[in-house]
């Protein structure tokens, strides 16, 4: 029973964040908090040694934030997914904390009703993006004049593979792309490893990079 929970770890330097944290995942039965961090390297340390699925990250933990904590991750092989909580704007973050490899972004002001399905989201693999924060910040981040390698990439993939692509980096799980897209999770799940050997990208987060970056998320797109 216990190898189908989702290990987590919570990174926050406020003991009473973290307490109410755990209040709110405990109510997952799905879920177990094997370990809490006050610092960025303390909870690299931790995640190395416990190999959680998800590291629940504050983004202003300290000297060593959760963005430099979350590269650190990575750059070890940790293979733990990061959810970063904060208190700071989506619209000034979400982008770069995607970028530094974390594979959700959730304000806390809205982690009491969304937190326990961004950690399934994160642990299954899949990106968690509030769609109506993705859809704000795709109109600052495209670029005028995209990569032409990018560009090319994009170009290999079937119409409905870019309908996926988007729908992913847009922060939608698989149920709920094949129920606006009129067809099976697994045949979703189908969809994302052909993009994935297509693309040759490795981590999740590249295909919202490549998305932002190629302007796929403009609302009404």
């Amino acid at each position: 029973m216990a190898d189908d929970l989702i290990r987590i770890i919570l990174a926050d330097d406020h003991a009473v964040v973290r307490a109410g944290l755990k209040a709110v995942l405990g109510s997952a039965k799905d879920m177990l908090v094997v370990g809490e961090a006050s610092t960025g390297p303390e909870a690299v340390e931790m995640a190395a040694r416990l190999k959680p699925e998800v590291v629940v990250m504050d983004l202003s933990i300290g000297e060593v934030d959760g963005g430099e904590a979350t590269k650190m991750l990575i750059e070890q092989g940790i293979p733990s997914r990061v959810l970063i909580l904060t208190m700071h704007p989506e619209e000034d973050y979400l982008v770069p904390m995607l970028e530094a490899g974390a594979t959700g972004f959730l304000p806390k002001t809205a982690a009491d009703r969304e937190l326990v399905e961004a950690v399934r989201t994160v642990a299954r693999g899949d990106i968690f993006v509030r769609p109506e924060a993705a859809r704000i910040l795709a109109k600052g981040y495209q670029r005028k004049d995209p990569m032409a390698e990018d560009r090319s990439k994009y170009e290999r993939l079937t119409d409905r593979e870019r309908d996926v692509l988007r729908l992913v980096a847009q922060g939608y799980s698989a149920p709920e792309i094949g129920e606006r897209l009129f067809i099976s999770p697994k045949t979703v799940d189908t969809y994302k490893a052909r993009i994935q050997d297509k693309l040759g990208l490795s981590h999740r987060h590249e295909y919202v990079q490549l998305a932002l970056r190629l302007g796929l998320l403009q609302e009404g797109e």
